[in-house]
């Protein structure tokens, strides 16, 4: 397997200087360098640069893949908009982790997995996981409880350990939440365990009325305070920040603090027990459905074999005959033929069939295409 890793970086909140452009072009002549991103790939060598030293300086997002199982995902943002306190709830460390740097919060995702090394695309995979920053921002946790099942089962945490608490609309995920699910190769049946604890609330967005009427209650000065802001070109997170405040004062759009601190707090076990437990129904549903269908045909074959029974001597000297051409349609018949007296003979529990096959082997074992098909044959 050749060597293939992808590294983007984007900036979002502001552009890249030409005096940073022209720092980073130091690190790589290859690279693709933008106002808002660095994109390179290398089949051999490896990047020259620090992610998380560029991430604290340059950059909000960060995506990278290894075609032997690693994927990483960062996501920056200003700490009056990510709080360090409530992410360290959901990213403990190792596979989702959490640090602050000069106001900024940094989340870093590490999904590793070496048999899925054949990852598909890398090219657009950070642009449709960018707008979960934006949801974040907004004060959704999702992303951030995404995080810590990642690392439960991954293993690195305790089995007694309690999960964080659970966001509302777990089970309703964005286009966007949907992708980093698939990026972190979040297990299926732990999320399908974990959903049922998040409430679903109304889905569509706060009214262009409701959110007037909530911004006349804000104090004037507090007003004056953002419109200065504004003007200083300071307000790229403004709406964010407003919109946030707005959603965790209404009940209504979703839990409160205190609601989400008191919902009954699974432990890590207990969600990998229920996982588990719908692999196993789904499995067991699965071998149910598969033997349904399989048993029309095992009912053919068995009125079909019961057709051979007795013929058995007749049915050694076809296959004989047709061994003898050489031939490789000939071949094909005869290993149809050889299966049908296999299963002959597995219904009257006699060995004399695996004598044959041997003493037929070591009479033609120079014809090596026979070999072959006996061997795909499973004979």
């Amino acid at each position: 397997m050749s060597e293939y890793q992808y590294y983007e970086f984007q900036a979002i909140d502001l552009p890249l200087t030409g005096e940073q452009m022209q720092k980073l072009r130091t690190y790589s002549t290859r690279a693709r360098i933008t106002p808002t991103r660095f994109v390179n790939h290398y089949e051999w060598g490896s990047f020259k640069g620090n992610e998380d030293a560029w991430m604290e300086k340059y950059f909000d997002a960060f995506l990278y893949f290894a075609n032997w199982g690693t994927h990483v995902l960062k996501i920056r943002l200003p700490s009056n908009l990510l709080s360090l306190k409530i992410s360290r709830q959901y990213c403990p460390g190792g596979p989702a982790s959490v640090r602050e740097k000069a106001g900024k919060v940094i989340l870093t995702f590490v999904s590793e997995d070496e048999e899925d090394e054949d990852w598909g695309g890398d090219e657009g995979w950070l642009a449709s996981l960018i707008p979960v920053r934006a949801e974040l921002a907004r004060g959704d946790r999702r992303a951030l409880y995404l995080g810590w099942l990642l690392c439960a089962q991954s293993g690195d945490l305790d089995g007694d350990d309690l999960e964080p608490p659970v966001p509302p609309n777990l089970g309703r995920l964005s286009a966007s939440l949907r992708s980093l699910a698939d990026f972190l190769r979040i297990d299926a049946d732990m999320f399908a365990a974990a959903v049922p604890a998040s409430v679903n609330t109304a889905g569509e967005a706060p009214s262009r009325e409701s959110l007037a009427r909530w911004v006349a209650t804000l104090p004037s000065r507090e007003k004056d305070r953002m419109l200065v802001r504004l003007m200083k070109d300071e307000g790229a997170h403004l709406g964010n920040e407003l919109l946030a405040r707005f959603e965790r004062q209404q009940h209504s759009q979703g839990q409160s603090d205190a609601e989400s601190e008191g919902q009954v707090r699974r432990t890590v076990a207990e969600l990998l027990q229920s996982a588990e437990e719908r692999r196993r129904i789904a499995g067991k549903k699965a071998a149910e459905e598969k033997a349904c269908r399989e048993r029309p045909a095992m009912a053919a074959r068995a009125k079909y074999l019961n057709g051979l029974v007795g013929r058995e001597t007749t049915l050694w000297g076809t296959t004989e005959r047709l061994i003898a051409t050489k031939q490789p349609k000939s071949y094909d018949q005869a290993m149809k033929l050889l299966i049908d007296l296999r299963d002959l003979a597995t219904r009257k529990g006699g060995s004399d069939f695996q004598q044959r096959l041997e003493a037929l082997r070591a009479a033609h074992a120079r014809k090596l295409t026979l070999m072959e098909r006996l061997k795909k044959a499973g004979l």
